[in-house]
């Protein structure tokens, strides 16, 4: 009797168990099916969303200089207020697909050059103002154009014309056919804000999404409040408010979920994460991903601009050690390209093995033998970071270089180190598409290309992939990408990992969780509830 107690207990808590299974399992252990069925309810019942409770959140990756000007965002805290309070025309669902959001619908041109956007009616901002087709115009237009500074600049480059055609629908035209275009409008730098004196007000506090924003103090903490009348409501948006907390250090952020101090924490570390699974009513959420840890180094800058000393320092980077040491499992080894295992263009035969001998082959093609140079890094940059630099450093000094580690303050890292010093830790969080990450960060005009790589043949193979229809001929293509920043491109990505958070057991988790992001694709404030 205790064993099948035990064994019942086990099977309710197994959220990947579908009903039929379970009436089939309690079926052969002699259990009525009224009995299974009730247990089955009851289940169904406690999982079930529920409004009301304060959850309260200690979040990394967050800076004093955050602002609410979506064009700048570059980490996490900022992308979950901005999906809390405001929208966009097009979610990621949890499918992976485009799912509607401000867009109730839309439909491409038969070449995918021309996309019509279909609104939804009825929707507010915080203040009450209708959402109008000129917010949405106006929204998608600051991150176009050569003087825009957003960093989705990349992005957006393709789009030639934006207008509105009747009292609902936004057209949207693009120079080259883009077969993905719906995924544009998921970046989490875009989302629709109020128009003010004929522009978009990017600092607006009002949105329409389904909370309300109350406090903001950047890089300290953030207060949300439920609004009742979101067009969301009773959909998403459960709990009636929520505060969040910059939380930098992994040590602090651990400490304070166990303590009782927050409900809900991204990025346990991951070298504590054996213990803090131990904690009674703590429970660790681990989704798959395409996280990838990079270590861009600035190209035009030595002896970073020299491609047998950047290989030197592949060919001796400990991969699967990275996954063991730093990660914990929570990852595969990957081998310099940036689209992860996830992708469906994912190279499996792409390799670049550890091989000290390689390594010293192409150090000695590039004359820098015991070359001397900084590394900087932060655990900001991502949970290990310091950690995995210094043992790349073993490993570089094992060729006969001379890496030194500058471990450089958590608080502006992302403004004063990354995308300036010329060798330094990163992270890029998952894309829904490949064009998303490739436009952002490898083409050579993109605004986020912190290698400051040129390579002409990815740019040209990235815009020919974006349109086309055959899905065969664009895996091709990226995978021939893939090769090209793997042997040639100026950063180092020993892994992609797994999305990692941490919550207690008052905090309800749906069953699959939202991609594109940590944090169930960053929309988790909405999206999960207090059990009460």
């Amino acid at each position: 009797m205790v064993k099948k107690r035990i064994e019942l207990q086990r099977m309710l808590g197994d959220k990947h168990l579908t009903r039929r299974e379970f009436l089939g399992y309690t079926s052969a252990m002699g259990l009525s099916l009224s009995a299974a069925s009730a247990l089955w309810s009851e289940r169904a019942l406690a999982d079930a969303p529920r409004v009301g409770g304060h959850l309260r959140c200690g979040l990394n990756d967050a800076n004093t200089i955050d602002s609410l000007d979506s064009t700048q965002y570059n980490a996490t805290t900022m992308i979950v207020i901005s999906r809390a309070i405001r929208d966009s025309l097009v979610d990621v669902g949890i499918d992976g697909r485009p799912a509607p959001n401000l867009a109730e619908s839309w439909e491409a041109s038969p070449d995918a050059k021309v996309w019509r956007f279909r609104l939804r009616q009825g929707v507010e901002f915080s203040n009450g103002k209708s959402l109008t087709t000129e917010d949405v115009v106006n929204s998608i237009n600051v991150h176009r154009g050569e003087e825009t500074k957003s960093a989705a600049k990349g992005v957006f480059a393709g789009i030639s014309d934006v207008r509105v055609e009747g009292n609902d629908t936004v057209v949207v035209e693009v120079t080259d056919a883009n077969a993905d275009l719906p995924f544009l409008f998921t970046d989490y730098h875009f989302s629709v804000v109020p128009t003010v004196d004929g522009q978009a007000d990017l600092h607006s506090r009002e949105g329409t999404g389904c909370y309300f924003l109350r406090e903001f103090d950047p890089g300290v903490r953030t207060t949300l409040e439920r609004n009742p009348n979101s067009w969301q409501a009773g959909e998403a948006g459960f709990v009636d408010s929520v505060e969040i907390l910059a939380i930098l250090d992994d040590t602090s952020r651990v400490n304070a979920l166990v303590s009782g101090s927050v409900d809900v924490i991204n990025r346990p570390d991951l070298k504590t994460i054996a213990r803090l699974q131990r904690v009674p009513g703590v429970q660790i959420v681990d989704v798959p991903s395409n996280l990838a840890f990079t270590h861009p180094m600035r190209t035009n800058v030595p002896p970073f601009d020299n491609n047998d000393f950047r290989l030197a320092l592949k060919y001796s980077t400990p991969r699967q050690e990275f996954v063991d040491k730093i990660l914990f499992g929570y990852g595969v080894a990957g081998n310099d390209q940036p689209l992860g295992p996830q992708f469906t263009s994912y190279n499996p035969d792409l390799t670049v093995a550890y091989d000290l001998d390689k390594a010293r082959h192409h150090l000695k093609k590039s004359g820098l033998e015991g070359a001397k140079f900084d590394m900087s890094t932060s655990d900001t940059a991502y949970g290990g970071a310091v950690l995995a630099a210094q043992l790349f450093a073993e490993h570089w000094q094992k060729i006969g270089l001379q890496p030194n580690i500058v471990r450089e303050p958590k608080d502006g890292y992302w403004s004063e180190v990354w995308n300036k010093k010329p060798f330094c830790s990163c992270y890029w969080g998952p894309r829904p598409v490949e064009d998303l990450i490739l436009s952002i960060a490898y083409l050579s005009d993109s605004p986020w290309n912190d290698t400051v790589i040129n390579i002409p043949r990815v740019d040209e193979l990235v815009v020919k992939a974006r349109g086309e229809l055959d899905q065969a001929k664009r895996v091709t293509m990226y995978q021939e990408v893939q090769h090209l920043i793997s042997g040639e491109g100026g950063t180092i990505i020993p892994a992609f990992g797994s999305d990692v958070a941490a919550v207690n057991d008052k905090v309800g988790v749906p069953s699959q969780l939202g991609g594109g992001w940590e944090m169930d694709g960053g929309h988790f404030v909405k999206r999960w509830w207090m059990k009460g």
